[in-house]
């Protein structure tokens, strides 16, 4: 109830009397609900729809869920509450006393000091009234005589001002616009001085500048007349004047095929490095493989010791049928070389 309330249409203020506001009055008593009671569910219900007006016009609709699922409501806040639709509620009452009314404050009076002591005083022993004011009463007059007279003066002397003041204002705004005249036609007069000047320098500037142009003219023509010819001439020796076919071959294409023919060779010897290292390798692999002695099996034989010499001859011919590819493998690359 504090809070602002937001009504979206007027018929739903409970203030704004909707039909005929007499009858209100002249319904019976039985019609007119007085309980608190029902006072109190009239409240919590408006309550209750404002509630769901605000939340209605705050929170918007979220869409409809998918098949198979289904909304739920989650609380997101920092601190957990109890969701309820009604609010609980307990009344409370108090009863104070009446006011009482606070009663006057006595005057202060102090206590008395001192011995009391009196003197009488008979009629016209201080001063008598209409002799002693009438010295208060000349200056008073005087005073406020001298005070009109100063300021009838005075206004006298601010009129007189004011006229001089208006008289001067008047004599210097003329003097004011014929200043301004004669600076205005002082101006014009320096303008058109100042304009016929420039159109003169102008013109003579324009004279000299056609005269320096016919006469360069000139100079290059009969400078020009042997130049040219010998000017391309001394291009064409050069080599200014060049074939497109002939640069376009020199600059792209030569490039290209060298680079090609690198990389060739790049590959090529890129190539007989692999296959010398792999002829390295099986040549240590069988070396090494008829250089460690027979096992002990064949030395109890003495029957196929003739075998193992016989042998020897095998080992060999394979030795030098191992090279024989080798050297035909290295010579095959200088061939094509």
């Amino acid at each position: 109830e504090k809070g602002p309330r937001r009504y979206g249409n007027i018929m739903i203020d409970p203030r704004v009397v909707r039909g005929n506001a007499l009858s209100l009055r002249l319904l019976p008593e039985n019609t007119q609900p007085s309980t608190p009671e029902v006072k109190k569910q009239k409240k919590a219900q408006k309550k209750l729809q404002a509630r769901k007006l605000t939340q209605e016009q705050i929170w918007p609709g979220t869409p409809e869920p998918v098949e198979g699922r289904e909304h739920v409501h989650v609380q997101t806040e920092l601190y957990l509450e109890e969701i309820s639709d009604r609010i609980i509620e307990v009344d409370g009452e108090c009863q104070t006393d009446e006011f009482l009314d606070r009663p006057p404050t006595p005057l202060f009076i102090p206590a008395k000091t001192g011995k009391d002591v009196a003197t009488q005083i008979e009629e016209g022993e201080l001063f008598d009234f209409d002799i002693e004011v009438k010295p208060i009463l000349e200056v008073l007059i005087g005073k406020t005589v001298e005070q009109a007279l100063l300021e009838v003066m005075e206004e006298e002397e601010l009129a007189q001002l004011w006229s001089h003041q208006r008289a001067f204002a008047e004599l210097r705004n003329a003097e004011f616009a014929e200043l301004q005249r004669l600076e205005e036609q002082d101006r014009r007069i320096r303008e058109e001085k100042e304009r016929r000047r420039l159109e003169h320098l102008e013109k003579l500037r324009k004279q000299k500048e056609t005269a320096e142009k016919v006469a360069a003219r000139a100079f290059a023509q009969r400078y020009l007349a042997d130049l040219i010819p010998s000017v391309f001439n001394n291009l064409h020796d050069r080599g200014f004047f060049y074939d497109p076919i002939e640069r376009d071959i020199e600059t792209e294409f030569l490039p290209w095929l060298m680079s090609e023919v690198e990389e060739t060779l790049q590959k090529k010897v890129l190539g007989r490095m692999m296959l010398d290292s792999l002829i390295r390798t099986v040549v240590e692999k069988r070396l090494d493989e008829f250089s460690h002695p027979p096992p002990s099996d064949q030395t109890e034989a003495p029957a196929e010791e003739p075998r193992a010499t016989d042998a020897a001859p095998q080992v060999s011919g394979e030795a030098n049928a191992a090279n024989q590819p080798v050297a035909e493998k290295e010579d095959q690359p200088v061939a094509e070389e």
